[in-house]
């Protein structure tokens, strides 16, 4: 049987050919390649097709997971969900948050946190060249997160976020509004995020917040008055699945 590795690093892909062409892939690959420790990544492709399989077939280490499309969520979920590793990122296909932010994180996984996520809004972390409609969003819908779901979280969106295994093995198989979800016509990322972290705190896993870098790209992907009222609705969503009990059965960690 294959040595388990460290760590899993879980790529979402929809859609990526302009992302795929800065070489993203490549300057990931060249990061981890410099570790001492085991890792993988996987590919979880909700749509990217050939640039993808070709990537993997000719890459050490990298695996290219195909699913049905269904979004962000479902797409993180089954990559979390097929890795290996003792510790697993899921981090964005643009590298907004650079693969080596994850130095930033591992630290606290010796210090007792099981899920580790980064953060654009405490001290320490850094935002470049954010458009301000933007950070207006963001601080409005995390507003709203802290008040209906997750109080004491800053920043639920950020997509760089590390688990432990037993924490990514419980928490993304436990999914109600954003897992295994039928095929959908559009990327909307929604609210998986908070759906996860809602959770971890419900089942008491360590949770610890740490500043990174985070970089804007240019993407169409993003409609900030329609994305806003959805991600509300969501959110609305997981209280309701809460109030019906759909989560109690999530709370083994206790």
């Amino acid at each position: 049987m294959a040595q388990k590795p460290f760590l899993s690093v879980v790529i979402p892909s929809y859609n990526e050919k302009k992302n795929f062409n800065r070489g993203v892939l490549e300057q990931v690959e060249g990061y981890l390649e410099k570790q001492s420790y085991s890792w993988e990544v996987i590919l979880s492709d909700d749509g990217s097709g050939k640039l993808l399989e070709d990537f993997a077939k000719s890459h050490k280490n990298f695996r290219l997971l195909k699913n049905k499309h269904a979004g962000k969520g479902p797409t993180v979920q089954a990559g979390m969900l097929s890795a290996a590793g003792e510790w697993r990122l899921f981090t964005d296909f643009d590298q907004s948050t650079p693969i080596r932010e994850i130095e930033k994180l591992l630290p606290y996984s010796q210090r007792g946190f099981e899920v580790i996520i980064g953060s654009r809004e405490i001290v320490g972390a850094a935002r470049d060249k954010e458009p301000w409609y933007r950070h207006i969003m963001g601080r409005g819908f995390n507003a709203l997160v802290q008040l209906l779901a997750i109080p004491g979280i800053l920043d639920t969106q950020c997509g760089f976020k590390l688990f432990s295994e037993q924490a990514a093995e419980e928490l993304f198989s436990k999914m109600v509004i954003y897992g295994r979800q039928k095929e959908r016509s559009d990327a909307f990322t929604g609210a998986f995020d908070v759906e996860i972290l809602f959770l971890a705190l419900k089942n008491k896993f360590k949770i610890r917040e740490v500043p990174i870098l985070w970089k804007h790209y240019e993407t169409d992907r993003v409609s900030p008055i329609k994305d806003s009222i959805r991600m509300l609705i969501d959110i609305i969503k997981i209280r309701v699945a809460e109030s019906q009990g759909k989560y109690h059965h999530s709370e083994t960690n206790s």
